[in-house]
């Protein structure tokens, strides 16, 4: 079984005036994994990650990180971790060296300026190193978040939204440095507006709406079982109904019966599958002259899930 390197359990938030931004919710969050919790806006996941990273007071829970109760030893378990907010909150008249390396003096870290320029290196940000950080545009702020998120080497890093609003650029540097963090054995968890990021990054996915903890789970297991398969088959000749031969696929006819409509579930038994269909038509002689076959992405099992009323935008 993989070492659980962040424990949550019971973990609540109710604001003044009874407003619940987290309903009560268990969470263990895999060593070395990428993990990423998707939700709507105002769905509680800020407020999750600023519980354990001591920005937020509980209402009722508890949580542990590396084996230590973050409310006992909150300072030996908060320096080994990191956090990139989703709000640029840093001292824009500090130069970009120099903010960098505080941060990691922050944690009672000698100073380390290869590790910095390195750091700095990696993110593209060497030749602003002495640059007043106003004087960066809004990306490039953006990538002095995530180094200074990085100065202290944290086993655990945050990401909170950490390439909404960001040029293609950034993005690109930020999913490969993601890469190269969890190669080097970090634990990451992350929101992210983009779900195909999410979808091609993550280990697990959960999914939070209006507080509560939706589901956790394997992103290849998810997208199986909730998933779909979609196709249309262009016929050659039209048909009046589905002929009895294919009554145990899951499909319909459509546009005056010329399309043959196929919607299978992620977890389609292969006697039902699109292959086992194709070679019945043949069988049958039922001639086509299109084939288009669409998967599910995880931003439709997100819908599904989450409903598709205006404010549940993935963010």
């Amino acid at each position: 079984m993989v070492e659980a390197i962040l424990d949550i359990r019971g973990l609540e938030k109710t604001y003044a005036g009874g407003i619940a931004a987290l309903r009560p919710t268990d969470l263990a969050i895999r060593k070395g994994e990428i993990f990423a919790l998707l939700g709507p806006n105002g769905a509680g996941k800020t407020t999750l990650i600023g519980c354990v990273c001591g920005l937020v007071t509980p209402t009722a829970g508890g949580i542990s990180a590396f084996g230590l109760d973050m409310a006992r030893d909150w300072r030996k378990a908060r320096a080994r971790i990191g956090l990139v907010p989703q709000e640029l909150s840093i001292d824009m008249f500090e130069r970009v060296g120099r903010t960098v390396a505080f941060s990691r003096a922050l944690f009672g870290l000698p100073a380390d300026p290869r590790r910095i320029e390195r750091l700095l290196k990696s993110l593209s940000l060497w030749d602003k190193r002495d640059t007043p950080v106003r004087e960066l545009s809004g990306g490039m702020k953006r990538r002095v978040l995530i180094a200074k998120a990085l100065a202290h080497d944290p086993e655990i890093l945050f990401l909170d939204e950490p390439t909404a609003g960001v040029d293609v650029e950034l993005r690109r540097d930020m999913w490969g440095l993601i890469g190269e963090l969890r190669e080097q054995g970090v634990t990451i968890i992350l929101t992210t507006h983009y779900i195909e990021e999410a979808e091609e990054m993550a280990d697990r996915i959960g999914v939070i709406d209006r507080g509560e903890l939706k589901l956790v789970e394997d992103k290849h297991a998810l997208m199986a079982r909730l998933g779909r398969t979609e196709a249309r088959i262009t016929l050659a000749v039209a048909l009046d109904v589905v002929p009895e031969s294919l009554s145990g696929f899951p499909v319909a006819l459509g546009e005056a019966g010329s399309v043959l409509c196929y919607r299978g579930s992620g977890e389609a038994d292969p006697q039902t599958g699109i292959a086992a269909l194709v070679k019945r038509l043949v069988a049958e002689g039922i001639d086509f002259t299109g084939l288009d076959v669409r998967q599910s992405s995880l931003e439709d099992i997100f819908v599904d899930l989450i409903g598709d009323r205006p404010e549940a935008k993935p963010a």
